[in-house]
């Protein structure tokens, strides 16, 4: 009697993104936020935009959570704070875990950039010098808040020193996120502030 091999299920991507319980509607709202602000940050760091993002999906062997443009703009488009509301406004657990992987793979990536960007943001800190006046953080700073303004300020008024303080708060968050450990500094780091 010969025996039917066994096929194993692969482990999903998200493995080591541990889940002791199930986030609850407001925390999943946080996460949300969070993903879409953090990738707000790589698309005005390193002009990140949707092909690289489904590229990193697909590298990753997420395609059949990100399968397209307009899947990436729903995911994108259940942040709560975004201007539209014709997104959906639904994410799951798993919908999290792989915006988590693709944000780690694609600071992977940039892990150059992101460390150049921290190193000149501590020099002119140490120097007290103002950040804009270094060309890629200016750049960065300008890109982020125009980028900001577009899809999330509804209004409210964001100050320009608010927004340089979220920007270069994602920004040092980025080079944590592009370590080998990254994915799971993120994920833990959305689970804590999300509660």
């Amino acid at each position: 009697m010969r025996s039917t091999p066994k096929t194993l299920t692969p482990a999903p991507p998200w493995k080591d993104l541990p889940l002791g319980q199930a986030p609850e509607a407001m925390q999943l709202n946080n996460i949300k936020a969070r993903l879409d602000l953090i990738l707000l940050g790589l698309e005005a760091l390193a002009g990140i935009g949707s092909e690289e993002m489904l590229q990193a999906a697909a590298d990753l062997n997420l395609e059949s959570m990100v399968t397209d443009r307009v899947s990436l703009w729903r995911l994108r488009q259940s942040n709560p704070l975004r201007k539209s509301s014709g997104g959906r406004k639904k994410l799951d657990v798993e919908e999290a875990r792989a915006l988590v992987l693709i944000i780690c793979q694609l600071a992977k990536q940039h892990h150059e950039l992101i460390r150049r960007a921290v190193a000149l943001l501590e020099q002119m800190t140490q120097q007290n010098t103002e950040v804009h006046r270094a060309a890629l953080l200016g750049d960065y700073l300008d890109t982020f808040s125009n980028i900001y303004q577009e899809r999330i300020d509804k209004g409210e008024t964001t100050s320009s020193a608010q927004l340089t303080q979220l920007a270069l708060k994602l920004l040092i968050d980025l080079l944590f996120y592009s370590s080998p450990n990254g994915p799971q500094r993120l994920w833990l780091a959305l689970l804590e502030q999300g509660s």
